[in-house]
């Protein structure tokens, strides 16, 4: 099998997918029906989350947030089962199970004020279902913090050897943190230009492509900054706890915006590259069996792989930031569509992109055995470097280009960083808050200090930095299977919420039932192997964590998804959820109607000559 045409009909597929089965969805749920109405974004407007977005800004903030470094470092995890396997999951999920999770997302969030999926499962399961929900992605999105922070610092930071800074060594990492850092200045003058002077979008996209080209030519020619890792922690965890609290106008939109040029360029450069060089698979087996023996053991193609790739095919993650940040800035419900599921199918595009970076490298190091692409950077950024290089003409561009993916591939993991700080924000907030309320409805009292956005925030950063700083890897093994999990509960949650509605939700049984027991047997594997490491004796506090959370995830997953099954197929909790929903927006309809009366009201006019 040849790249370029692994690449070509992957990008068909992926495309028929959007037009016909995106379509189909989008038409079975009604998603533009009384498209009239405006979206939360409009009907409660406030200036710093709720904010009506431009759709090409508001895809480049949804786009640059989901895809962090899932679908470049997953695919590349996944290959020792070879690269159909990895190929097949990236399709079937990215159009069946991703695509779907993260429209439907965004769909019930519009439908809920914007609110997140812990909210919507208060409204369509139980208050126990929300908090047990929040809890853990609460937890799981500490560990996002934790792991990106650590992965961002670790980009920047400098190579130091016996006290002594090595600036030879140290120069990429010094012009990534200096671009990235500039990128961060340029987006606050950039947002205050769009937000206030509001030019057409031509004119708005070409002064961000030269914010970034001066960004780029400025941080690669000059890069003060030779900080270590554990630095450059506390300079990200001030960065995030800033991007976090302030309105999305100012940072989180347009740097976003400005970080999905870059995503734009990678994904044109790596084509470019798959076109030019059009690398024989040969040498990447195709299949490597059903199992794998490596130092990490025997590993299983079930459920690993489906927790591995992750990005490039569903990831929980993705419900969070399309409930949690995108669809308080969508503009018009038509949007919905382009920005979650066409997001979705872009990111398959970037891990099929990455499979021909692994079939290239495989080449590579069968030719060139002393010069080696080994490591997640070296294989995408050193792969697509290297094959651009094979092009005539581009031979010296080589090092440029491997900079500048791995500025790109920072970008990924930074605008995800920001995008989860302000999540664990929102999920924090929520947590306190009754079935229906928003944070406008706490007046006072100590659920007051506890929504404050301030406090959610330092909170968050000083748990996620913290656990960066202190080793965070002692329990990143459960992240892909939690992150899972958060994927599974979405399409539960989705599920319900539909089925209460009236509208058709079989589509989601299968990518519903299939994530929950995916995860729930990953989880089952984690804690037997972590058991197994602590009977030997001598372990750290890394398998005991483990062990303890991975139980508590079991328990949580079996929970919600009885929860879920019974508010689905039982009908006697289908009828409480439909009285309650009923009741509330009855209330609702009252309230309304009083205003209604007062503004109807004939009132006394002043008909002094003053007035006339």
């Amino acid at each position: 099998m040849n790249a370029l045409l692994l690449l070509i009909i992957c990008i068909v597929i992926l495309g028929l997918g959007y037009i016909i089965y995106g379509k189909w969805l989008e038409k079975t749920w009604g998603v533009r029906e009384g498209e009239e109405k405006e979206t939360p974004a409009h009907t409660m407007e406030d200036g710093v989350d709720y904010v009506p977005t431009k759709a090409p800004v508001l895809m480049g903030h949804h786009f640059s947030s989901i895809a962090g470094a899932g679908p470049i470092t997953g695919p590349i995890g996944a290959a020792m089962f070879g690269w159909l396997p990895v190929t097949l999951w990236i399709l079937v999920g990215g159009i069946f199970f991703g695509g779907v999770h993260d429209f439907g997302a965004l769909y019930a969030s519009i439908c809920h004020k914007g609110q997140s999926i812990g909210e919507i499962i208060s409204a369509n399961m139980s208050r126990r279902a929300k908090r047990l929900f929040i809890i853990f992605s609460y937890l799981t999105l500490v560990l996002v913090v934790a792991a990106f922070s650590s992965i961002v610092a670790t980009s920047f930071g400098a190579t130091i050897v016996n006290g002594t800074v090595d600036k030879a060594a140290s120069s990429t990492n010094a012009a990534v943190a200096m671009v990235s850092l500039l990128f961060i200045l340029i987006a606050v003058i950039y947002g205050f230009i769009v937000h206030k002077i509001n030019p057409p979008m031509v004119i708005a996209s070409v002064l961000g492509v030269l914010a970034i080209v001066a960004c780029l030519v400025i941080g690669m020619l000059f890069h003060p900054f030779y900080f270590s890792t554990n630095v450059w922690m506390i300079i990200v965890g001030i960065y995030i706890f800033i991007a976090s609290v302030t309105p999305v106008w100012i940072l989180l939109q347009p740097r976003d915006y400005l970080s999905s040029y870059l995503l734009y360029f990678m994904v044109f450069v790596a084509i470019l590259g798959v076109f030019g060089a059009h690398p024989s698979m040969d040498k990447f087996p195709a299949f490597t069996g059903f199992s794998v023996t490596n130092d990490n053991g025997t590993q299983y193609m079930f459920p690993i792989l489906f927790t591995t790739v992750a990005c490039g095919a569903i990831s929980g993650f993705h419900s969070l930031v399309s409930s949690g940040t995108t669809s308080k800035q969508l503009n018009k419900k038509k949007e919905a569509k382009p920005i979650a599921y066409g997001g979705m199918l872009l990111e398959c595009v970037i891990a099929v992109l990455t499979l021909c970076a692994i079939g290239y490298a495989y080449q590579w190091n069968a030719e060139h055995p002393e010069t080696k692409l080994t490591g997640a950077t070296a294989i995408f950024a050193g792969g697509i470097s290297k094959m651009v290089a094979t092009i005539p003409g581009f031979k010296g561009l080589e090092k440029s280009l491997f900079t500048l993916l791995v500025v790109t591939y920072s970008a990924f993991c930074l605008t995800s960083l920001d995008t989860a700080t302000r999540l664990a924000r929102f999920m924090f907030q929520e947590f306190w808050l009754e079935p229906g309320q928003t944070t406008k409805d706490i007046k006072s009292g100590w659920k007051k200090f506890m929504i404050n956005p301030y406090f959610a925030t330092i909170l968050s950063v000083v748990l996620g930095v913290g656990l960066g700083i202190n080793g965070y890897a002692k329990i990143w093994g459960l992240f892909g299977a939690a992150n899972q999990l958060l994927a599974g509960i979405g399409l539960l949650t989705i599920t319900t919420w539909l089925g209460n509605v009236g509208k058709n939700n079989k589509m989601l049984y299968v990518p519903m039932g299939f994530m929950m027991i995916v995860t729930i047997a990953s989880l089952v594997l984690t804690v037997k192997n972590q058991i197994g490491i602590i009977a030997k004796g001598g372990a750290d506090w890394g398998p005991y964590a483990q062990t303890f959370f991975g139980t508590l995830l079991v328990i949580l997953s079996l929970v919600l998804l009885v929860e879920g099954l019974q508010t689905i197929f039982g009908k006697e909790k289908k009828e409480e959820i439909q009285k309650m929903n009923e009741a509330k927006n009855g209330e609702e309809g009252k309230g309304k109607v009083e205003e209604v009366k007062e503004k109807a009201e004939p009132k006394e006019v002043d008909i002094t000559e003053k007035n006339l």
